[in-house]
């Protein structure tokens, strides 16, 4: 027989089966050996009572596994459905009080992770949003510039600009995925940032390679303060990136005849690259809402832009252990400062 198989009940009844057996056999053989009448009497009388008290403990017994798998059973409910806790028993000794105890851990883990799976239900939402909202204008552009090109007939200088125009949006939704894709693989830990000790001055250089042609355009005058000789533990690349979109929005939000000061300044505890424009600057309510993925102030959607730089920039500057700040005042321009650890 195997004991794996059977129910408690089934094995509780075989053990008293089992127990009256051995007593009758016992007493049969005693009764044997003695041949005395009191023998078999006295043999019986407890085989009797032995028979009686298995019989009431095998109904209590059921009857409490019963209770208890009918409670554990709802408290399980209870969990899937996400109801309520599991109730605490107040006897920690009992078996009972242990289950409890795990049940209630599993519970908050349960609950942890439904949280988290919600939130991250909601952000993807939001992201999907975002992004359908980002992507609908320039293809609606498009689809209106190729639609006007195929059914109107149009100049050569007006088919130049359409295609000039079909351009300008196609470079966005490119701008657009490929800052998409950057901040993915940051989030996803796909890209690991490595910090190396490097000259910050090829950084600042290497930034703001990418923006000296749109500043020449609006005649915007930068100056650049760096000592050439000054080392930091940072991501040079990803750093440089960052540095760049603070930079290209500088350039973005400054005026024709502006100006943007970049200054490094090293500190006792962080080294500091300060980015200050004299552009329209930003109100003070607005300057924690700047840094949230696709967000762009009302005032400036005439801009190019999808409102992700500064969101990537934070990401990448924050994976090093630094920070970004900012200070800002409207009509008296921007200064943003990215915060890198010198340890």
């Amino acid at each position: 027989m195997r004991t794996k198989k059977l129910s408690v009940k089934g094995l509780l009844r075989w053990t008293c089966i089992g127990a009256l057996l051995s007593m009758t056999i016992i007493t049969l053989v005693l009764f044997t050996v003695t041949l005395e009448i009191a023998v078999l009497a006295v043999g019986g009388a407890l085989t009797l009572c032995a028979f009686i008290w298995f019989f009431i403990l095998t109904q209590a017994f059921g009857k409490r596994l019963s209770l208890f798998t009918s409670e554990l059973c709802k408290i399980l409910d209870d969990m899937m459905d996400g109801d309520k806790e599991p109730i605490r028993a107040d006897d920690s000794e009992t078996l009972f009080a242990r289950i409890s105890h795990r049940l209630t851990r599993l519970y908050q883990i349960m609950q942890e992770n439904r949280h988290k799976v919600d939130e991250e239900r909601r952000e993807l939402q939001t992201i999907v949003s975002d992004i359908s909202h980002q992507v609908k204008t320039p293809v609606s552009n498009l689809k209106m510039a190729t639609d006007t090109l195929f059914t109107n007939s149009v100049t050569e200088a007006e088919r130049m600009e359409f295609i000039q125009g079909i351009r300008t949006q196609t470079d966005r939704l490119d701008f657009l995925f490929q800052a998409l894709v950057k901040t993915s693989r940051l989030e996803t830990g796909v890209i690991r940032l490595e910090k190396k000790m490097g000259r910050i001055y090829d950084t600042v250089a290497q930034s703001m390679s990418g923006i000296v042609y749109e500043a020449e355009k609006k005649h915007i005058d930068v100056s650049v303060a760096c000592p050439e000789n000054l080392t930091v533990a940072h991501d040079s690349k990803w750093t440089a990136e960052a540095l760049f979109n603070l930079l290209d929005n500088a350039v973005k939000y400054t005026p024709a005849d502006g100006k943007i000061d970049v200054t490094v300044k090293q500190w006792e505890m962080y080294l500091e690259i300060k980015v200050t424009d004299t552009g329209k600057g930003i109100s003070e309510s607005n300057q924690a809402a700047i840094f949230r993925r696709f967000y762009r102030e009302e005032e400036v959607h005439e801009q190019t832009g999808v409102g992700i730089g500064l969101y990537l920039a934070r990401e990448i500057i924050t994976q090093q252990g630094g920070y970004i700040k900012v200070v800002s005042e409207l009509g008296k321009g921007s200064a943003f400062s990215i915060m890198l650890p010198m340890r």
